[in-house]
């Protein structure tokens, strides 16, 4: 069982976050809906959050208000399989928002990404430093990480 589950404070948008998120990644799901009744503080009816699974972990979604915002302080990291997937993730969470530099980026919310290949870690962390600083050099140079780059700079440093 998750014991951990990240609550996303948005002004009106949760319903529609939600909903863009599930249809990004697989095994994804809404499993519920709920709004504000009479005693407020909102619009009654309006939706106050939404319970979402992304990959099959559990997400919450609020109507908060203004007040918070989203920063790059607190970002998901998504660990793709190979370039295609990078690409997919890049692209789809990125349409609307703000790519940035080593695979992070802001999607159209204001929420923070990372996009990463899985075998980056055993790249950028290898245990020959001379490789390992290679493949981080070449990813620091990057926005969207390129699964075949970062392998090439590691192999050949």
């Amino acid at each position: 069982m998750q014991g951990i589950r990240p609550s996303l404070w948005f002004d009106t948008q949760a319903e529609e976050a939600a909903t863009f998120y599930t249809s990004l990644f697989k095994n994804s799901r809404i499993v519920k809906v709920m709004h504000y009744g009479e005693a407020g503080p909102r619009e009654a009816g309006m939706v106050l959050a939404v319970e979402f699974e992304l990959d099959g972990r559990a997400f919450t979604a609020i109507n908060g208000g203004p007040e918070f915002t989203f920063d790059e302080a607190i970002s998901f990291e998504i660990e793709c399989d190979d370039q295609a997937e990078v690409d997919h993730y890049w692209q789809a969470l990125g349409d609307g928002g703000e790519h940035g530099p080593c695979g992070w980026l802001k999607d159209r919310y204001g929420v923070s990404w990372q996009v990463v290949p899985r075998q980056m870690y055993n790249l950028v962390f290898g245990d020959d430093a001379k490789k390992a600083a290679a493949a981080t050099t070449a990813m620091l140079s990057m926005g969207k990480l390129d699964v075949a780059e970062l392998q090439r700079a590691y192999d050949e440093a």
